[in-house]
């Protein structure tokens, strides 16, 4: 299941690829509002990522969706196993053309999951390299995985030259496990060398790991799953309602990893990590008015980072 030799990590990265013009060009309101809520990091990044997914954009879409919110993207996975349907050359085309934005394509884990199901771990890894990706996805989020597995399949991907994220949690309701199993799996997928760890949470956002049916967070989930996890930014929340994306960024402050999100709320869900949004503008206002004058009855604004500084 290993390559015979270790390969150097692909460089072509969201924080070494090219950068499309699109960052250098002065903004409309060119900071005349500056965001409520400061401390919001700039790519290349390793905190702060924003992860669309992507269930079968065309290339004049991506262009159009990098053109507008490139700068604020950091990775787009092809959901579950739909590159399997692109032709080999719109792929590669798609892939270079995100990459020209800083922003790299994946594909998604449940492909993964059926190529090693099926013993064409070797050829999938191969083929994806081949078409261009330097990112993959291990998860168990639906066919079932030993940790013995799991370990050796993260390992393949290293050696083939991938960075590699991993997935935690399952994908079905009756198939949910307890939150101490999944934090001692995001433990020993650390250990083995993963890039960052992604909480399962589909699309629905609804009935999986920290959320409920109803895709409120359950608070204790979330403490237990945290619980003894050293570096949160390590995770990345799968959190595809905008109530979710507003909880964890008030709970984790705005460079909280978020993932799942819908290509048309990319620039949605900055706005709501820098305070241009109604949800996170009155936390920003609540926890310091002085830093709305008028607002707060204050003659001059005061200093400060803003929000959970």
């Amino acid at each position: 299941m290993t390559a015979k030799t270790a390969k150097q990590p692909k460089q072509s990265t969201p924080m070494s690829g090219n950068r499309r013009k699109n960052k250098n060009i002065e903004k409309a309101w060119n900071e005349v509002c500056p965001a409520p809520i400061g401390g919001r990091v700039d790519k290349p990044r390793e905190d702060g990522l924003t992860m669309i997914i992507d269930k079968g954009l065309g290339l004049m879409q991506t262009r159009d969706l990098l053109d507008l919110a490139g700068e604020y993207i950091d990775f787009i996975k092809l959901a579950f196993g739909t590159s399997a349907f692109y032709s080999e050359k719109l792929l590669y085309e798609k892939i270079e053309l995100a990459r020209e934005s800083g922003v790299e394509i994946y594909p998604g884990g449940t492909f993964l999951e059926i190529a090693l199901a099926q013993g064409r771990l070797k050829e999938f890894l191969s083929k994806a390299d081949s078409i261009g990706f330097t990112y993959v996805e291990v998860s168990d989020g639906t066919i079932p995985m030993t940790p013995k597995v799991r370990k050796e399949t993260i390992k393949a991907c290293l050696e083939a030259g991938f960075t590699v994220f991993s997935e935690v949690g399952k994908k079905h309701p009756a198939d949910r496990v307890p939150a101490s199993n999944i934090r001692e799996t995001i433990e020993a997928d650390l250990r083995a060398g993963v890039y960052k760890v992604i909480v399962e949470g589909r699309e629905s956002g609804k009935g999986v790991v920290i959320y409920r049916k109803d895709g409120s967070i359950d608070e204790d989930e979330l403490e237990q799953l945290i619980k003894r996890i050293k570096d949160p930014g390590k995770l990345i929340w799968e959190a595809p309602l905008k109530e979710q994306q507003q909880d964890l960024i008030l709970r984790f402050g705005p460079n909280v990893n978020l993932g799942n999100v819908q290509p048309v709320d990319a620039l949605a869900l900055e706005a709501l990590r820098v305070g241009m949004r109604g949800d996170t503008l009155r936390a920003a206002f609540l926890s310091n008015p002085s830093r709305f004058p008028l607002a707060a009855g204050c003659k001059e604004p005061a200093g400060g980072d803003g929000l959970l500084d």
